[in-house]
């Protein structure tokens, strides 16, 4: 946190101005969401026998309608609970491994309470601290947010940026390494509180999670050639710019 301090200082006027909030957590969300839905659209058309996955996608582009005329921060997160709702409601449908049939009632967390929820938290984890490392280094304070609530040692702002990258880099991965089999029933211990993954499982994870890091792509705002490993330090800086005034509004990062 030794860089400027008067991006630090602009950010926590921007985090108290009620309509700047506003701002930054509807662009968020609008990010969180459209890369949901855009992997819901792609998933029904690889599984057209599952016609709730094309519904939710449907219902996807409802919240983001909405959120245009959303005002203020509490109407924003609403509807993305509102989304995330939806988004829950259908991942049974896209886990196709048989022995995971009926282990998934929904979003569950400290602790996650079946194999599904354990791996994204897993994830999740590993991505909320490759953001945090990307806004420290921007200058910005990862505990000071704009989506999600400050609360003591919480990274409410990491938690914010991340929400754009969730489904696209950690949920995605989630799926591949269960459908594809590189984690099975095996790689997963219960006791009766809690599901935690096997240390060889964690291995499994972090090896193909740095290797999706590796990955090339080019970012929809600049333009520019880069890669995943890349990406939360360019929306970091964009979030900086944008807290600075040098840009109009918070481009979120959205998967085509």
């Amino acid at each position: 946190m030794s860089t400027n301090v008067l991006v630090r200082r602009a950010h926590f006027r921007a985090a108290d101005d009620p309509e700047r909030q506003a701002r930054f957590g509807r662009s968020i969300v609008v990010g969180k969401i459209a890369n949901t839905r855009s992997y819901l659209r792609r998933v029904s058309r690889d599984h057209q026998d599952e016609p709730s996955i094309a519904e939710a996608a449907d219902k996807l582009k409802s919240c983001l309608t909405r959120l245009r005329e959303a005002q203020s921060i509490v109407s924003i997160r609403g509807i993305e609970g509102e989304a995330a709702a939806w988004y829950f409601g259908v991942v049974p449908r896209m886990v196709r491994a048989k022995w995971l049939a009926g282990t998934f009632i929904g979003r569950t967390r400290r602790p996650p309470r079946d194999p599904f929820n354990a791996l994204i938290s897993f994830l999740y984890a590993i991505l909320i601290n490759d953001v945090r490392a990307a806004l420290e280094a921007t200058g910005l304070d990862p505990q000071v947010g704009f989506l999600h609530v400050d609360r003591p040692g919480r990274p409410s702002l990491a938690l914010d940026l991340a929400e754009e990258f969730r489904v696209p880099f950690a949920d995605r991965l989630a799926y591949a390494l269960l459908n594809r089999e590189q984690l099975t029933e095996r790689s997963f211990v219960h006791d009766p509180t809690s599901v935690k993954l096997t240390d060889e499982a964690r291995k499994i994870v972090l090896t193909e999670y740095q290797h999706r890091k590796t990955e090339s792509l080019t970012h929809p705002f600049t333009k520019e050639s880069t890669t995943v490993l890349l990406l939360p330090f360019i929306q970091a800086r964009l979030m900086a710019r944008t807290i600075r005034g040098e840009l109009g509004a918070y481009p979120p990062y959205v998967t085509e």
